[in-house]
C-alpha cells in the first residue's frame, strides 16, 4: 500500500497534498453558471495563469492574489465543490477510489496524464483569446471524461 492509500487527505503534509495533483489543469478551466438554474458548466477557456502546454500554473505561489476567484483546494472543499472533475486525484481519494493508473505517482511518469487524454493540453483557449460574446460555444463536456481503471 502507498502513503496516499493509507493516509486520510486531512492528515497529509503540504508536500504530500501537492504531490497528489496530477497536473491535468482541469480545475483551472473557467466555469460558467446558468443564472436561472444555478447549474455549473466547465468551459474550454483556461485561467490566465495556466500554461496550455504544461498544464501548470505559471505563478502558483501568488495565484490567489493575481486571480481572486482562484479556489485553493482543501480536504473539505474537495467533497463540497461539485464541479471538481471525477478524474481528480483529490476527489478519487476522497471517494475511496484510489489513484488512477495514469496518475504520475502510480505510473512514475508525469506525461501519462497527458498521454491518457486526461489533461487539458492542446484543448483550451486562452482567456484573452476567448469570444466572450458567445460563452455557450466554450462549454466543454470532455473535462468530465475519465479513462477506465
Amino acid at each position: 500500500m502507498s502513503w496516499w492509500d493509507e493516509k486520510p487527505l486531512a492528515a497529509m503534509s503540504q508536500e504530500e497534498w501537492e504531490a497528489l495533483c496530477d497536473g491535468c489543469g482541469k480545475c483551472c478551466l473557467l466555469k460558467l453558471e446558468d443564472e436561472d438554474t444555478g447549474e455549473i458548466y466547465t468551459s474550454d477557456v483556461r485561467c490566465a495563469l495556466l500554461d496550455g502546454d504544461t498544464c501548470r500554473c505559471t505563478d502558483y505561489p501568488n495565484r490567489q492574489a493575481k486571480v481572486p476567484d482562484c479556489i485553493k483546494l482543501t480536504p473539505d472543499k474537495v467533497t463540497e465543490i461539485k464541479w471538481i472533475p471525477k478524474s481528480c486525484a483529490y476527489r478519487r481519494l476522497a471517494e475511496g477510489r484510489g489513484l488512477a493508473w495514469w496518475h504520475p505517482l502510480v505510473s512514475g511518469d508525469p506525461e501519462t496524464v497527458h498521454k491518457a487524454g486526461v489533461s487539458v493540453r492542446s484543448r483550451t483557449v486562452a482567456e484573452t483569446d476567448a469570444n466572450t460574446d458567445d460563452w455557450e460555444s466554450h462549454i466543454a463536456d470532455w473535462p468530465h471524461w475519465e479513462p477506465a481503471d
